[in-house]
């Protein structure tokens, strides 16, 4: 299943207690500026998640089209990178039997839980 920016923001508008559109507004703007920060050549670190960065690459002068195996030039360029943090590699490490008896206990106990809905929510002025 693929999670989308608009998942992502349902999301915090559910447990945050927000209206939809300004959740989407924070997310959107977040990976707008995560975006700028990595055209920039800037690395991105968030403790618990991981590492986004820009990593340079070689030109590479005798390349070859597989097709027709004509050489060809490849100019250096930039390239993109994700290097999982701690929390993430010790999750996907764990046994998937061990993973599913998790989901499958926390969904029995979070579906009776249901918070109560906040007294007084953030007005921003935008409409959902």
């Amino acid at each position: 299943m693929t999670t989308t920016k608009k998942d992502l923001a349902l999301k915090i508008s559910d447990e945050l207690g927000v209206r939809k559109q300004l959740a989407y507004e924070i997310v959107d703007t977040l990976f707008k500026a995560m975006r700028d920060s990595l055209v920039e050549g800037n690395r991105i670190e968030i403790r618990g998640f991981g590492v986004l960065g820009i990593k340079p690459t070689k030109p590479k002068p005798a390349a070859r089209n597989p097709r027709t195996g004509e050489i060809v030039y490849v100019p250096a360029r930039r390239k993109s990178y994700f290097k999982a943090g701690v929390l993430i590699k010790k999750a996907l490490h764990k046994p998937l039997a061990e993973i599913q008896a998790e989901a499958a206990s926390e969904s029995s106990t979070t579906n009776l839980q249901v918070p109560p809905p906040p007294t007084n929510p953030p007005t921003t002025g935008f409409t959902s």
